[in-house]
């Protein structure tokens, strides 16, 4: 149900790019006809989680997701806030399931006070970048285990 003129935000870190995140971005267009995604970049998504090591730079980060048909812009930005929101013109935020709590109530207070509807995008079952991370690790780490054999 295209709602014509509407634009819809989202955001995320997007690196180890997968299915989950495609399904993201369609689900997030059933809501508009403009999608636009932002994609923290590379310090501040370190600072968010030290332990994980990026596997894309932000610049390429951004070229995976224009590539993409069903995205119609892409931005940089550093933390989630109501400044980052200041800086695009959007109608919806699609926040995902797991955005709760802190920053995220601080943005969906920000949201209503500025007329932006906030809608909950639902995970992709079975399918998550830290999972895939472990996933591509093991195996990888498996693989170089028989070589030095």
């Amino acid at each position: 149900m295209n709602k014509p003129g509407k634009r819809v935000l989202t955001f995320g870190v997007f690196d180890y790019f997968h299915l989950g995140h495609l399904r993201l971005f369609k689900r997030c267009r059933e809501y508009g006809d403009y999608l636009i995604v932002g994609i923290q970049r590379d310090a501040f998504a370190k600072q968010l989680k030290p332990d994980q090591e990026l596997f894309y730079s932000t610049e390429e980060r951004i070229e995976l997701v224009e590539s993409i048909h069903i995205v119609d812009e892409v931005f940089a930005y550093d933390m989630l806030s109501p400044a980052t929101m200041e800086m695009v013109s959007f109608d919806t935020l699609a926040l995902g399931e797991e955005h709760v709590g802190g920053r995220f109530d601080v943005i969906e207070k920000w949201c209503k006070d500025h007329g932006k509807s906030v809608v909950r995008i639902d995970r992709t079952p079975g399918i998550s970048s830290s999972a895939i991370r472990k996933d591509v690790i093991r195996k990888y780490s498996r693989e170089r285990g028989k070589k030095d054999e």
